[in-house]
């Protein structure tokens, strides 16, 4: 009987054991689905492929040796993410480092994912470094002692922190190969086998080893065009030259004058710094971002908490409200403004800033009217 009841026993673990497996499967072929239909989004809204362009109206007399004056990444007719003229230095020295060392292409392409995602493509200092603040710098992060263009810390010898403030020290550090300085280890690019071979998102994250692997991925489409503008002595072409018909958002007929004019401010602030508490142009976080937009068209938003004037709707047009990341009944922790078709503008974060991106990037989406009382 004792026999009996152990095999019953382990029957019984077995089963709940395949039940645990099956669940914890399709959960996550669940987050795979959605993760992937955030980044078709992004590539190919209507069938379009990112690109970048210089801003129309930039004085020609500004512009030295091919250098443009910054950048804006547009897809099918949207504007997807705005370069200013130090994040574009530092993309181009990612650019130039990749070909002294004779890196394929889709390295360049790697290593501007990894910025992006890291640092926006900006220098950031870290008061928990505190001589990282006696450098250069394009603005602060937080992350353990983590500096520079790549995020690069100096406690696991990525190098000194002179080293990391230096753009061109984090290109050569995370291609790294045998003239890299750091002779693999820590491991860049070039130290991991089959590399090219790999999904570029992977190929990031064997790298940096982030807490978040599966972000970097969607820098793709960004990170693409980022290099086809770059990757040559020559002026990018002019966002005023983009072919007839496209638009600054996907579609706006229909729309009031008023929710234009909404799209058309939400737009002027692509680009702009995440900071937490901030409400300046450019230097805000999700709240301040949308408080600004809206007092453009002369409507005084509160501080936060901006859904509580509005009216929920689930047939959301562009320039209402998206609420993400529940924190408790009729509350939530991120907010910013719908583009439409499943898309959304908003100070995301400290390492990406302001930009478009899929509303499913972040979880428990709500929709508010703002404009119809």
């Amino acid at each position: 009987m004792a026999a009996l009841a152990a095999v019953a026993l382990v029957t019984r673990r077995s089963a709940l054991l395949k039940v645990i497996c099956a669940a914890f499967t399709t959960a996550l072929l669940a987050g795979l689905m959605v993760f992937l239909g955030g980044v078709a989004v992004l590539t190919g809204m209507t069938g379009q492929r990112a690109f970048a362009c210089e801003p129309s109206g930039v004085d020609a007399s500004t512009v030295v040796h091919g250098k443009s004056a910054g950048l804006e990444i547009r897809a099918a007719g949207q504007l997807l993410y705005v370069l200013n003229p130090r994040q574009a230095s530092v993309a181009r020295t990612y650019i130039a480092v990749g070909k002294q060392l004779a890196v394929p292409r889709s390295g360049f392409i790697i290593a501007i994912m990894m910025a992006l995602q890291e640092s926006s493509l900006r220098m950031l200092a870290n008061p928990a470094v505190p001589e990282s603040l006696n450098f250069p710098n394009d603005g602060i992060g937080r992350d353990h002692d983590s500096i520079g263009s790549a995020q690069q810390r100096p406690a696991p010898g990525w190098g000194t922190v002179p080293e990391l403030m230096d753009a061109s020290y984090n290109a050569r550090a995370f291609y790294g190969g045998s003239t890299g300085p750091n002779r693999g280890s820590p491991r860049g690019l070039l130290d991991i086998r089959g590399w090219e071979a790999m999904d570029k998102g992977l190929a990031a994250q064997a790298v940096q080893v982030s807490a978040f692997p599966e972000l970097y991925a969607r820098w793709e489409p960004t990170a693409t065009a980022i290099v086809s503008a770059l990757e040559t002595d020559t002026r990018p072409a002019s966002c005023s030259s983009t072919p007839p018909g496209t638009q600054l958002v996907g579609s706006t007929r229909n729309l009031s004058q008023l929710r234009q004019d909404i799209l058309r401010f939400t737009q002027e602030g692509l680009g702009g710094r995440y900071v937490w508490g901030g409400t300046a142009f450019k230097a805000w976080d999700c709240s301040g971002y949308v408080q600004w937009i809206y007092r453009q068209v002369g409507i005084e938003l509160p501080r936060v908490e901006q859904w509580r004037v509005g009216i929920r709707t689930e047939s959301p047009q562009p320039g209402d409200l998206v609420v993400q990341n529940p924190q408790g009944p009729y509350n939530w922790g991120h907010v910013g403004i719908y583009a439409g078709d499943g898309m959304m503008w908003s100070a995301l974060n400290p390492s990406v800033g302001t930009l478009l991106h899929p509303v499913s990037w972040n979880p428990g989406a709500a929709y508010f009217d703002l404009l119809s009382r």
